[in-house]
């Protein structure tokens, strides 16, 4: 079986960060991530600060027991998304293109509601 070490690390590449950008997310050095991902016993602190900000899963990150993953509700899925909407430059597409959806009543809303169901349906065929 698999050690808190070894769980570390696998965080660390599910993350898609480096191990700098990681540690940065957790107010930890690099050092001290990389040193975790191989041997010694993190604190309570740094694995509720992976837990929360990776949304990982504590009973498997402490034991490797269920899943990696906390599940995530629709709700917190869009709140994560306007979060990093907020992070977005100015100008980026997606804050545009969400300005836009902001300025919608509801016969547009309808419209693109129509609009997603005909894609929808045309993506099964």
């Amino acid at each position: 079986m698999e050690d808190i070490n070894s769980r570390i690390a696998k965080c660390i590449t599910e993350s898609g960060l480096t191990k700098t950008a990681f540690a940065e997310r957790i107010n930890v050095s690099q050092q001290y991530i990389s040193k975790l991902a191989r041997e010694g016993t993190p604190s309570d602190r740094t694995i509720a600060d992976i837990v929360r900000e990776f949304n990982v899963n504590e009973t498997w990150l402490r034991t490797g027991e269920g899943e990696m993953f906390s599940p995530v509700s629709r709700d917190e899925r869009i709140a994560d998304f306007i979060g990093s909407l907020l992070r977005e430059e100015d100008d980026s597409f997606k804050r545009r293109f969400v300005a836009m959806l902001s300025r919608l009543d509801e016969d547009d809303w309808a419209v693109l509601e129509k609009m997603a169901l005909g894609l929808n349906k045309a993506k099964k065929d």
